[in-house]
């Protein structure tokens, strides 16, 4: 067990206490906290600062307003419903298409508006909100994602998370949605996760359940390296995000639309730590070269580059061994 503890010090590794101890707890002002767990709030305030979002069709907050659930959906083709203040995933309900008054989710099963109607209430009673207390349910745009991740995706909608400390963007990954996540891209139900070249937006290594992996295991797809498409705006996006919610360490979560590029789906306070098995090196060095620099500049653009100064040699081919 020393000697596990020792090596993975070495490398670099950061964990969940040490993350906590002397990143989230010095850097993230508890009062701020409600700026992130509240994807209403959050979507309204990266909206104020410029940041392309998806469209927000409408939320239901109270029992009598589910009334107005279906004149609500009455014109959509396609949404998405999900708790505000939901975690990992859980209470996301996706529309792909509709037929009449019937819509299909991406496997072809059918959903009614009865059904809609129970889920949505199941998520104002906080059946899937932090701490169980009761909840909104937000109604928005489904993305369409990029085609270039057709082959690698199964049945979702991939996404990026970027690891920003001090407004610095300092690791990232691609997540992948597979048949075991249910078609979600969160690496705890099963979804693949890639780590990204944060100077080049060039995609690394590959895991799943914490094991490497080289091909998707639904589409065969090898996961070799590729470009992400407009990978300086989504840097820059992602260094915005302290100036928006006040947070030092912070996760920031953005897909790629067809149509629309780079939007941002939400924040975390509290991002998890896969993300080094992803990119195949440890997290504690680069946010110790962030928190010994001292001052950092104002503007995100000078702190995206700042981040390729500093990081332009980091990988997992760098990893300390």
């Amino acid at each position: 067990m020393i000697a596990t503890f020792s090596r993975l010090r070495k490398q670099g590794i950061l964990g969940m206490n040490r993350r906590n101890a002397h990143f989230i707890m010095p850097w993230n002002p508890r009062k701020n906290y409600p700026l992130v767990d509240d994807k209403v709030l959050t979507k309204k305030l990266a909206q104020e600062a410029g940041l392309a979002v998806p469209e927000l069709f409408g939320v239901i907050d109270t029992n009598h307003k589910l009334k107005g659930l279906e004149s609500l959906l009455g014109g959509l083709e396609s949404f998405v419903i999900k708790p505000s203040r939901g975690s990992g995933g859980n209470g996301i309900l996706v529309a792909e298409s509709r037929r009449n008054e019937l819509f299909f989710r991406h496997d072809g099963s059918v959903l009614d508006m009865n059904q809609i109607r129970y889920h949505t209430a199941n998520i104002l009673s906080g059946m899937y909100s932090l701490g169980a207390v009761m909840d909104k349910a937000m109604i928005e745009y489904k993305v369409r994602f990029d085609p270039i991740f057709r082959r690698v995706s199964f049945q979702g909608v991939p996404d990026i998370r970027i690891i920003v400390f001090r407004g610095v963007p300092v690791m990232s990954m691609l997540r992948l949605p597979t048949k075991q996540s249910s078609g979600r891209a969160n690496l705890h139900q099963g979804a693949i996760g890639m780590g990204i070249h944060i100077c080049k937006g060039v995609t690394l290594n590959a895991m799943c359940r914490n094991r490497p992996i080289t091909h998707h295991p639904d589409t065969a797809a090898p996961l070799d390296s590729f470009q992400i498409p407009g990978w300086n705006e989504i840097l820059l996006n992602a260094a915005k995000s302290r100036e928006i919610v006040g947070l030092d360490y912070l996760g920031v979560d953005i897909v790629l639309d067809e149509d629309l590029g780079p939007m941002v789906l939400e924040f975390n306070a509290r991002p998890g730590l896969a993300i080094q098995l992803a990119n195949g090196c440890g997290l504690r060095p680069r946010l110790e070269k962030v928190q010994n620099r001292g001052d950092l500049p104002a503007e995100p653009e000078k702190r995206v580059q700042l981040a390729k100064q500093l990081f332009a040699h980091e990988g997992p081919e760098s990893a300390p061994g």
